[in-house]
């Protein structure tokens, strides 16, 4: 192929020409069309083609005739795919692949033994999201650590598809080990009393301490700062997040400048919490600080999330607190065992919560300072 008269090397000069010429005669070697090399360098996508094609899995059936050997309704697996956060397929296309085949073996396996569909499309969306977060965090880890000043794309290509074989094999293991952990931690905190044995069902929700926080000014800071340095910021807070956790307490999620923890108990959340913000300080002055609301009460686990007066509640209390403190509830206060300094902050009308709430301010023991 004469990729100079295809117009291929458009653009390029010197080692970036040289580059390209080799990753072209490779990827063509290799099996990709013309076409698909064209579309590519159109999209400014070439050097990410060798990680495509090592990551690739041929698809080899459609979709109709999977849902017919598995006997499951073409309309079940549809909806299972959309649920999933992948993009729709022509029914009559062979682009299923044989781990996709084998994927719908057991969600219908799970269906024959008696798992509702409307379950099971929630726990595909539940996998896709959390799968695609994976994706993400694996990409931006590789671009990160093995992209190199002045590289050409057959440099970067090679270098990216070498890194793909040997990461994703290793992420796998390590993804099933964690569900697995999880799974045993969350069990042994869940409770299935005499009422939800008797429903045939888990009902209603359960007591539980929740936590938010968030930066002080991160989106005035945003508009001032490029985006890479604002990413910086919202990762570094992920870190400490985790970092601090205490006892029972796990993040819920992380959203950009704010943090959601979850726990059954009061105390692995404050402390959690007194972690969180002399971490922030210890981050210097150019680091926005830390607001916290902690809130208590009944509130529904669903789907890895939580829903409740108490969420909302946490939520509201981090507008009212002041920069690197910790505001609580009531029912926080004549929660907690552990020897902890209260100020009362006094009752307040917060938006969204009906009535006025009593508020109190929370340091460690050995905390001397008396301000807000």
């Amino acid at each position: 192929m004469d990729w100079e008269a295809e117009g291929f090397l458009e653009g390029t000069e010197g080692r970036d020409r040289e580059g390209r010429l080799q990753l072209l005669d490779a990827l063509h070697e290799d099996g990709a069309s013309a076409e698909e090399l064209r579309e590519a360098i159109e999209e400014s996508r070439l050097a990410l083609l060798p990680v495509e094609r090592a990551l690739a899995d041929e698809g080899a059936h459609t979709q109709r005739a999977v849902a017919e050997k598995l006997g499951l309704e073409l309309r079940f697996l549809q909806r299972q795919r959309q649920a999933a956060g992948l993009p729709a397929v022509d029914p009559d296309e062979p682009v299923i692949t044989d781990s996709e085949v084998e994927s719908a073996r057991l969600l219908g396996a799970a269906k024959e033994a008696g798992l509702p569909e409307a379950a099971l499309f929630d726990l595909s969306r539940v996998l896709g999201q959390t799968t695609s977060t994976i994706a993400s965090a694996l990409r931006t880890i590789t671009v990160e650590s093995f992209t190199r000043a002045g590289d050409t794309e057959r440099e970067v290509g090679l270098r990216y598809a070498e890194a793909a074989r040997n990461l994703v094999p290793l992420a796998i293991p390590a993804v099933e080990q964690l569900l697995m952990s999880h799974l045993r931690t969350q069990l042994r905190q869940d409770i299935l009393d005499s009422s939800m044995r008797r429903a045939g069902r888990v009902t209603g929700g359960s007591e539980v301490t929740v936590l938010f926080a968030d930066l002080v000014g991160f989106t005035k800071i945003g508009e001032s700062i490029d985006t890479d340095a604002l990413g910086s910021i919202g990762e570094r807070l992920a870190e400490i997040a985790t970092d601090a956790l205490c006892g029972s307490a796990r993040v819920v999620k992380m959203i950009g400048d704010a943090a959601m923890i979850v726990s059954p108990d009061v105390d692995p959340v404050l402390e959690t919490a007194f972690k969180m913000v002399g971490a922030v300080d210890e981050e210097g002055e150019d680091f926005p600080q830390l607001r916290v609301g902690v809130a208590r009460g009944e509130a529904l686990g669903r789907m890895g999330d939580w829903y409740g007066r108490p969420v909302n509640l946490a939520s509201r209390l981090t507008g009212k607190a002041y920069p690197a403190s910790i505001l609580t509830t009531e029912w926080v206060k004549e929660s907690a065992a552990g020897d902890y300094r209260w100020s009362f902050a006094g009752a307040k009308e917060l938006k969204g919560i009906s009535g006025g709430v009593k508020l109190y301010r929370v340091r460690p023991a050995s905390s001397s300072a008396d301000g807000a």
